[in-house]
């Protein structure tokens, strides 16, 4: 690593590279059944332990000349009671995001803040194409003040999810602008709609850094994937070869000092060096686009759990960890008055357990296992305010496991995408904090618990803006 180090800080002292601060949102509020939800349509999965929410399959008929058609989708809904289940809305899931960027695009640049997420390849925004009503409170980005924007004809792309929101557009290029890095001839995906799912964010749209394959950009209607920034800085040579990696290292606002931050083209080796830890590097199936890893094993209170074959795909744009319902279940075992809620749809427990009651629970990435700190395992409150919603939950009929901010909270993480591998180390708190989250947003750190004064993008970023 010395070698990789060296050439790193050459660079990054050439380039006068900085971290890229993450800002804690100040409106998001943690609900533990509405991230499930969240989850329920990012991915599509069918739950497999009871509750209000989950997937049916409609039969929709489209007329083509005299004759009927027929096509089924799949929809998310809600069944309440002896109710027939009706279509989700946007009160049911969490449609904002803990973390924020501030990334710049264009000549002049304009800043926006976006949601970075390793489980999507898109990078798009809000866009003066949109109508007043659908981008106001938005920073939005104006082709037209940008001298370096090109168009790309015939370049479209529309993202939806299975709660019905969408988000589509036009495609143009143009330079990109984060922590002292320019990426040129980007593909900037600019939305022209976006259903309420979107609008009502604090965020102004998405940095993908998955991989392209998954992009959702299409060529007079042929598919037709973009390069996410990061592949783009390995093709244009933006950085060295020892350098084609970015780094993630979130914290919470119960932590003593909750400095978020990602890095682009540098390791932070003052962190690695606090850990106590070497970087542990383990192989990533990107096949699929997704950063997949072996997670074959896991310990609750020093007992090892086999789980042979088992992948898990880690994803900054998820807030639980999402696990095998046998592994789920053991855990909550081991929680004093723990037990599967139906309405919440998932694991909850009293809220006045004590850290000292929690059993010591960890996952392994590659051949290492990792402590998921004992104040993760409590999310969120409930709505009465009588048990926390757990921060590990059912993935349903998933085949992987997902490992969402619940777990990265845990680790610094290192995205080494040139050498196709995910490297971490140890980032665990000397203290726990089980206290619920604050209610107001006039608390330290602006709080993530219930309702507050809500801010707009556009002074969100005057906050942070220098």
């Amino acid at each position: 690593m010395e070698h990789i180090y060296s050439v790193q800080d050459s660079f990054k002292q050439d380039r006068d590279l900085s971290k890229v601060d993450v800002i804690h949102n100040t409106n998001y509020q943690r609900h533990g059944t509405k991230s499930y939800v969240h989850s329920l349509s990012r991915f599509g999965f069918q739950p497999t332990l009871p509750g209000p929410y989950f997937h049916v399959d409609r039969v929709n008929k489209v007329e083509e000349g005299l004759r009927g058609a027929a096509h089924t989708e799949r929809a998310l809904v809600k069944k309440v009671g002896n109710a027939e289940p009706t279509p989700i809305t946007a009160e049911d899931l969490q449609n904002d995001s803990m973390y924020l960027c501030i990334v710049k695009i264009g000549t002049p640049p304009q800043a926006v803040l976006l949601n970075f997420d390793t489980g999507s390849a898109d990078t798009w925004v809000f866009s003066t194409h949109q109508g007043q009503n659908s981008r106001s409170g938005h920073n939005v980005f104006d082709p037209n003040r940008s001298t370096s924007f090109k168009v790309l004809p015939g370049k479209a792309w529309r993202i939806t999810y299975g709660d019905g929101s969408y988000a589509s557009g036009d495609c143009g290029s143009d330079t990109l602008m984060m922590g002292g890095l320019a990426v040129e001839g980007q593909t900037i995906e600019c939305a022209i709609k976006a259903s309420g799912g979107f609008t009502t964010g604090t965020g102004d749209g998405l940095l993908g850094l998955a991989w392209s394959k998954i992009n959702m950009v299409t060529d007079s209607g042929t598919k037709d994937p973009q390069h996410t920034p990061v592949e783009n800085m390995i093709r244009q040579h933006d950085i060295p070869k020892e350098a084609e990696l970015f780094t993630s290292a979130f914290y919470s606002v119960r932590d003593a000092a909750p400095h978020s931050f990602y890095t682009f083209g540098f390791i932070d080796q003052d962190l690695v060096k606090k850990s106590g830890h070497d970087i542990h590097w383990t192989p990533v199936d990107n096949s699929k686009g997704f950063w997949s890893v072996p997670s074959e094993s896991f310990a609750i209170d020093g007992a090892n759990v086999s789980a042979l074959d088992n992948t898990a795909v880690v994803d900054t744009g998820t807030t639980l960890a999402l696990l095998s319902d046998s592994i789920v279940k053991k855990l909550y075992n081991k929680i004093p008055g723990a037990a599967y809620d139906y309405v919440n749809q998932g694991y909850v427990f009293p809220v006045g357990t004590k850290a000292e009651d929690l059993p010591e629970f960890k996952v392994s990435i590659g051949n290492k296992k990792y402590v998921v700190q004992k104040e993760h395992l409590a999310f969120a409150t409930t709505d009465d305010k009588a048990n926390w919603y757990g921060g590990v939950q059912s993935r349903g009929d998933l085949p992987h496991d997902v490992l969402g901010n619940i777990f990265l909270q845990n680790v610094y993480a290192i995205w080494d995408q040139g050498n196709r591998r995910l490297g971490l180390v140890p980032k665990i708190e000397a203290r726990q904090n089980l206290r619920p989250p604050p209610d107001s947003s006039a608390s330290a750190g602006g709080g993530d618990g219930g309702k507050k004064e809500r801010v707009n993008s556009i002074t969100l970023l005057s906050r942070h803006s220098v």
